[in-house]
């Protein structure tokens, strides 16, 4: 996934467990430009194989988005069908209605790193443990975990996918407070209860003291719709460990969201 600048939007579109996001447009589009998925992928410095594997992955989510064609009297190629065109479409629009926004709202935790493999720390906060991608920090330390809008996803209750090996995500479970409403993507605020025995033993204080912990997801409209979300409605959310940062801060820092 690409990187942006910390409390940017991505633009994403998510069908099931399948995100299409940036890399896969500026994909699409190279083969809408050069006719073919090998060119496509020479052009962007990627392996033909692996330009095929993610068009199969993104077809079993999406549906049929690249006809492909075999040599012959008018020769081979490859172009996108209307299902590719109208995606394109789609993210373009969500493109820019999430460009159009400042800043995203994100929920940070305090918390007390318990565990770090490689790139990887878990953080116990007061409303579970949470993976994410660390900037030095190490076991023992108070930190925090930052988590955008545009990063989570949501899903109907009891409804959450099994994480795979490359993208194990962090779940729980909440109940949506609120809906604001824009022209194509709506902010969703949902509510998740914090620990009532004061947190983890050893962790931080987060100054939750048992109060719900709100998190906020940014939905287009047509998902919003999909999910028939409201307020006061259970919903899961997840978020990916790798779109997530922990990092380095003081014990005694409130759970907040902003």
């Amino acid at each position: 996934m690409d990187e942006s600048p910390a409390g940017r939007a991505k633009a994403t579109l998510a069908e099931g467990d399948v995100e299409f996001d940036t890399r896969d447009a500026v994909l699409l589009r190279m083969i809408h430009r050069t006719g073919s998925v090998a060119a496509a992928a020479t052009e962007l410095g990627r392996s033909r194989a692996r330009a095929l594997s993610r068009i199969e992955a993104l077809e079993a989510a999406f549906g049929p988005l690249v006809e492909r064609r075999r040599g012959g009297s008018g020769g081979g190629g490859s172009r996108l069908t209307e299902t590719g065109r109208r995606l394109l479409d789609r993210y373009d629009r969500l493109s820019a209605a999430v460009s159009a926004t400042a800043t995203v709202p994100e929920t940070v935790l305090s918390g007390v790193v318990r565990e770090i493999d490689g790139e990887m720390a878990t953080l116990e906060t007061d409303v579970g443990r949470f993976r994410g991608l660390h900037e030095g920090v190490a076991v023992g330390d108070d930190a925090h975990i930052r988590i955008g809008a545009d990063a989570v996803t949501l899903h109907e209750s009891g409804a959450v996918p099994e994480p795979d090996a490359t993208s194990a995500r962090n779940r729980l479970e909440g109940v949506v407070a609120g809906v604001d409403s824009g022209e194509t993507v709506f902010t969703v605020r949902i509510d998740v209860p914090g620990e009532r025995d004061g947190g983890s033993d050893g962790g931080s204080d987060s100054g939750s003291d048992g109060d719900d912990i709100t998190f906020r997801a940014l939905l287009t409209k047509d998902s919003a719709r999909r999910l028939d979300v409201e307020s006061g409605c259970e919903v899961a959310l997840t978020w990916k460990a790798t779109a997530t940062r922990v990092i380095q801060g003081v014990s005694g820092n409130p759970t907040r969201s902003e």
